[in-house]
């Protein structure tokens, strides 16, 4: 099982907290609910600090299912009203293999890829 972290840093304004959770509800969640090619990704978190500050973890079976992923997420054109200077980057992007996993997603790294 292969996991993707990104983070952005805050301090971030409040208007790019919204644009960044309109993104991830309108446009990068249903990627992931429609596109067959993005089946081996198997959940994310998105949380987000007082400060504005934002993780995504994103856990798939294998590390071609978060190349997918990327590059869906990258090339996939924005929604009307959108604004690209309010969805800058993550600040770090970091892409492990998954050692341990306890508790109600341990059952994930036995899935064979």
């Amino acid at each position: 099982m292969q996991m993707l972290i990104l983070t952005f840093d805050g301090p971030r304004t409040e208007e790019q907290v919204r644009a960044a959770e309109h993104a991830s509800r309108q446009r990068i969640m249903p990627l992931l609910d429609t596109d067959p090619d993005l089946a081996g990704v198997v959940g994310t978190v998105r949380a987000v600090g007082p400060d504005g500050a934002q993780a995504i973890v994103v856990l798939a079976r294998d590390a071609a299912a978060l190349a997918t992923l990327r590059e869906r997420v990258t090339t996939s054109p924005l929604l009307p009203g959108e604004d690209p200077a309010l969805l800058p980057g993550p600040d770090r992007i970091a892409e492990l293999t998954v050692a341990d996993a306890t508790g109600a997603c341990a059952h994930l790294g036995e899935v064979a890829s």
